[in-house]
């Protein structure tokens, strides 16, 4: 029964935290000093460093917060029922 619960709760609270990883990354990127939008790998205007620098600030910060709200679920699990989800 708890994966059951379990399984669209955190199907949900990954897609809020997706949209709270983006909302980070761009604070983050414009206190770097960089320009409002992160270049996309594509664009002619942009460095090698500037876009390959970008992707990997963007990856880390979506990984951070989708550890962060994966395990602070499991821990709301674990004290709701007594365990810990699989």
């Amino acid at each position: 029964m708890i994966k059951i619960l379990y399984k669209p709760l955190g199907m949900l609270f990954g897609a809020l935290g997706g949209v709270i990883a983006g909302a980070v990354f761009k604070r983050l990127w414009a206190l770097l000093g960089r320009q409002n939008d992160a270049p996309d790998a594509t664009d002619r205007n942009r460095t090698w460093t500037e876009v390959l620098t970008a992707a990997a600030l963007q990856g880390a910060v979506f990984a951070l917060v989708k550890a962060a709200i994966d395990r602070s679920g499991a821990v709301g699990a674990q004290r709701l029922t007594g365990h810990w989800p699989d």
